[in-house]
């Protein structure tokens, strides 16, 4: 993920979007793989070695209700960061980024004083996103920070998130179940399915030309708004249920509810392939 760009990450529920994105940060510990963070892998790095580095990633959580102490004023909230990391000099330095971070997300600065119960869901979730920008990180993971917001709520927060990436060029990773607004804020577009990445490329592309069976169900479950053209269009329905992740089929993981199984697809699992510039896909059926 560039610095300045939006990686969006996509599927269903219980795939491992989450799980994926807390490993990052290392609130999970990696079984294997690597994470690099400009150039350096930090897979294997102590706690007190990640320290510094955690100033560089934050995260924006799901839930604007849980995410946020109740015990805890706004200003304390937002200032356990600032202190957590030396990024204030002196308490009215402090007092000061404060009042500048609630008013570049749309809030007051005497709101500082008040606590989490005061607010709706969508000004907790922008007391959320000033938390992560207090250590002035590079990359945010943004852990489907909309999905419990009212739809004109949604847009407002994306549009934000847009507007401070333009401003400071940090990346994010932004993990959603809307798929017309993923496509909306991402550059790039990955398709997860039980744990693993089966399909990733640019956004436009991704969507005008889905290659992945499980990308193809997935996109033709995006409503138009057109009702004539909602009636017309054809809609790929999976078969089967979605299996254990504890558990998962040998071989490609989805083949048990693919239409297009072949017995190689049993044994053998399949790797990312590039197919067209930077658009890849995980599926025997493009070897």
């Amino acid at each position: 993920i560039k610095k300045g760009k939006t990686l969006g990450l996509v599927g269903e529920s219980g795939c491992g979007k989450s799980s994926c994105a807390r490993t990052i940060i290392r609130i999970y510990e990696p079984d294997n793989g690597n994470i690099i963070l400009n150039g350096k892998d930090i897979t294997s790095t102590s706690q007190k070695e990640l320290k510094p580095l955690r100033k560089q990633i934050q995260m924006i959580f799901q839930d604007p209700y849980a995410s946020l102490n109740s015990r805890m004023t706004i200003s304390d909230i937002i200032g356990e960061a600032i202190d957590t990391h030396n990024v204030a000099s002196s308490k009215s330095e402090k007092a000061d980024m404060i009042a500048t971070l609630l008013q570049r997300v749309g809030l007051m600065k005497d709101h500082a004083s008040r606590y989490p119960h005061e607010f709706s869901g969508g000004q907790r979730q922008r007391i959320g996103i000033a938390r992560a920008l207090a250590v002035n990180p590079e990359f945010i993971i943004c852990d489907e920070p909309i999905s419990a917001l009212d739809v004109s709520i949604q847009a407002q927060v994306v549009n934000m998130l847009e507007e401070i990436q333009q401003e400071t060029g940090m990346g994010y990773l932004f993990i959603a179940h809307d798929l017309s607004m993923v496509k909306h804020i991402s550059n790039r577009i990955g398709v997860m399915y039980l744990g693993q990445l089966v399909e990733i490329g640019n956004s436009d592309e991704l969507y005008n030309n889905p290659t992945h069976p499980y990308t193809k169900a997935l996109l033709s479950a995006i409503p138009i708004p057109d009702p004539e053209s909602e009636k017309s269009k054809s809609r790929i329905i999976l078969q089967g249920d979605v299996p254990s992740p504890l558990n998962p089929p040998s071989g490609c993981h989805f083949r048990t509810r693919c239409q297009y199984c072949m017995e190689r697809c049993s044994i053998e699992e399949p790797k990312l392939k590039t197919i067209d510039g930077d658009h890849q896909v995980a599926c025997h059926l493009f070897d």
